[in-house]
Parts: structure tokens; C-alpha cells; sequence
């Protein structure tokens, strides 16, 4: 892993950390302020609902002006997004603070991922990179809210008083300029022309392209197989009689798993294809699916949790591989926008329709149904081809 690489983890971990951390401590304040918990789902939708709608013009963005423009206006957006609910914590303002923060997070992972993708030389550093880049929301997922935690509770005179939460968001709104010092020294990469006849194709001229639908397809089985796990587990946990600091336990070997798998994957990187790596992730998840019903105790559960980590963990890198390797380097801002849009769409709608089907079916049902669905729709991987890769710049 090279300098130049490393500090661009470490500035993902920074402007991912500010959202983290706003997710955490917006919510908190929310409910101490006394709205209900029907409000402060809305104002959670809102941190992942900006990506939706900013993913796609984001990418065109990254496309035209490369990483560091796009990377600036995100610093200034996540900061200011964190800063402003420091000034003013009333509802409106943290909502406003979450489509901020949200939002920032999504561009500037999209600029992150095409630059990263543009300057690999071959697929095999394509796979290496972005296992390498995929530790970094794990790592924020972990940084944000805990620091954000700690200051709420420990910083002001008292637990959770609003001097607590004050310091929090500061020191959230300073995560992100200094994810900016470790990207600044980043060389930027030489732009891609424009088309020769001068005409830009339409971002859904990309849906066209089959292995392009393919792809995402496969990359949405895998996005939402982590959501029904998010959404099910805990469910289950409770009709089976188990506490909820062993449930938490338990999604918490998922993360560590997933985040474990991503640190292995570039030791393999030379030596298992994408294809082949998607396909055994999605067989693994199809047969964990089908178990996880029929577990009664804590200990086992944790078991598949791991397994089904280490299964989807693998997944992202491959396909973001796939995704540079099949679309032009002219449009890679674009691909990768659709992607993020197609995922937390998603993620916005997937959880409600899991919540209608456990109601008719029983929540052991939603993970046999889905385990089916990941079964019948693993079909598709077979079918994933890429092109030899031009020879681009290096890291």
C-alpha cells in the first residue's frame, strides 16, 4: 500500500467519521429535546436521502473536475454541517446538518473511489486498492461515534447536557478539514477528453450496457442480504429471548468480520478473480439465510453472523474492480454515482418492504425468502465479463 493511498483512507475516515458521529449525536439530542421517535427515524433517513439525489450529479462532477474540487466542496459541507448544529441545535437545523453531512460523505467517497479506480494499473491492483479503501468506512463507523459519545458524556458538567453535545459537533466539524491536510499533497490525475464529437451521453445511457445492469444487480443482492441481516437479527434475537447487549454483540462480529475480510483480500488479490469471489459470497450467504432461522442460542448465531461478515465483506471491492474495468474512464464519476444512488435507494425502501413481508410471513420467513432470492439471482454472476484493462497511472 502506498503513501499516497494511505492518506487518502485516512481522509475517507475523516469526512465519513463527522457523518458517523452526527448520526450518533443528532438523534440523541433529538429525543432529549422530546421529539418522538417517529421524527428522529426522519431525521436518520435524512443522512443516506441526500446520497440518493446528489449521488449521480456528484459523479458527474468527479468526472469533469477530478478528485480535489469535488473533496474541497465535501470538507466545507460536512463541516459546515456539523459546525452549524454547534451554533444552533434546534430540529430543523439537525436535519439540515444531516443532509450536510450525508451528502458530503457521499461525494467525496465517489471522487475517492474514481481516482483510486483511474490510477490502478491492472486488476489485480484494481481488487488490492479497493480492499484496501473499504476498510475505511469501517474504520469511521467506529471512529465517529465513539468520540462523539465520549464528548456528549464526558465533556460538559454533566451527561448529555447541551455543553456535551456543543463540543461534540466542534470537534465533529474539524474531522473533515483534516481529512483534507492528508489529501491535499495528493497528485491529481491528467482529465479524460470529452467525447470527440462534443456530445456527453446521458448517465442512463449506462443502463444499457448489460454487464453494467449486471453488475448492479449483483452488487444490490449483496447490499441488501447486509440489510436484511441489519433488520432481522435483531428481531430474531428478541423472539428467541436474547438481550440486546448480546444482539449488539453479535452485529458487531458481523462488522468486525466484514472489516477483517477486507484486510485479507489484497494478500488474495492475485490469485481468486472477481467472478469467482462474488459467486462463493453469494452461495455462503444463500446457505447462512436458510440456517439462521433454525438457531435457538446466542453462540451459534454469532457463528453465522461471522461467516455471512466474511461472505458479504468480500463482496464491495470486487465489484467496484468490475465496475472500472467495464465502464469508459470518462464516465467512471457517473458509474459510480448510480451505484451509490441504487444502494441507498435501497437502503430508504428495503427495510419497510422487509417489515411487510415479516408481517405475513413470520421475520424467519424474510431470511428464507431473501436466501432464495439471493440463490436464483447468483445466476447472474456467471455472467460477468470484463475487458483486458488499459495501462493507466500508478498510485
Amino acid at each position: 500500500m502506498t503513501a499516497e493511498l494511505l492518506r487518502l483512507i485516512a481522509a475517507q475516515i475523516c469526512l465519513h467519521a463527522a457523518m458517523a458521529g452526527m448520526r450518533l449525536g443528532a438523534p440523541l439530542l433529538a429525543l432529549q429535546q422530546g421529539h418522538s421517535a417517529a421524527s428522529v427515524g426522519i431525521l436518520i433517513a435524512l443522512f443516506a436521502l441526500t446520497q440518493v439525489f446528489l449521488a449521480l450529479p456528484a459523479g458527474r462532477f468527479a468526472d469533469r473536475h477530478g478528485l480535489k474540487r469535488p473533496l474541497v466542496l465535501a470538507v466545507v459541507a460536512a463541516s459546515a454541517g456539523a459546525g452549524v448544529a454547534a451554533v444552533l441545535p434546534t430540529f430543523p437545523v439537525l436535519c439540515l446538518s444531516a443532509l450536510l453531512t450525508g451528502g458530503a460523505t457521499g461525494a467525496a467517497v465517489i471522487a475517492l473511489q474514481r481516482h483510486v479506480g483511474r490510477a490502478a494499473t491492472n486488476p489485480v491492483q484494481l481488487k488490492q486498492v479497493f480492499s484496501w479503501l473499504a476498510i475505511a468506512p469501517a474504520g469511521a463507523n467506529f471512529l465517529g461515534p465513539f468520540v462523539a459519545g465520549l464528548l456528549i458524556d464526558h465533556a460538559g458538567r454533566s451527561p448529555a447536557d447541551m455543553a456535551g453535545f456543543r463540543i461534540a459537533f466542534v470537534t465533529l466539524a474539524l474531522l473533515p478539514l483534516g481529512g483534507w491536510l492528508f489529501a491535499r499533497p495528493t497528485r491529481e490525475l491528467p482529465r479524460v477528453p470529452p467525447p470527440a464529437d462534443g456530445i456527453r451521453p446521458r448517465a442512463w445511457d449506462l443502463l444499457r450496457e448489460p454487464m453494467f445492469r449486471r453488475l448492479l444487480f449483483v452488487n444490490w443482492l449483496q447490499s441488501s442480504s447486509w440489510d436484511v441481516h441489519a433488520f432481522v437479527l435483531p428481531i430474531l434475537g428478541h423472539e428467541r429471548g436474547i438481550g440486546a447487549s448480546v444482539i449488539g454483540a453479535i452485529l458487531g462480529a458481523f462488522a468486525i468480520a466484514a472489516a477483517a475480510i477486507r484486510v485479507m483480500l489484497p494478500l488474495v488479490a492475485a490469485r481468486a478473480s472477481e467472478r469467482s469471489v462474488i459467486a462463493t459470497s453469494a452461495v455462503v450467504t444463500a446457505l447462512v439465510f436458510a440456517v439462521y432461522p433454525l438457531l435457538t442460542s446466542a453462540s451459534t448465531m454469532a457463528v453465522c453472523s461471522v461467516v455471512l461478515g466474511f461472505a458479504l465483506g468480500a463482496v464491495q471491492p470486487m465489484v467496484m474492480s468490475m465496475l472500472h474495468q467495464i465502464t469508459p474512464h470518462a464516465r467512471h464519476g457517473e458509474a459510480l454515482g448510480l451505484r451509490l444512488m441504487t444502494i441507498n435507494a435501497s437502503s430508504v425502501v428495503m427495510p419497510m418492504l422487509f417489515g411487510s413481508i415479516g408481517a405475513l410471513i413470520g421475520i424467519a420467513g424474510v431470511f428464507w425468502l431473501f436466501g432464495g432470492v439471493v440463490a436464483v439471482g447468483s445466476r447472474a454472476i456467471w455472467g460477468l465479463r470484463v475487458p483486458p484493462p488499459p495501462a493507466d497511472h500508478s498510485l
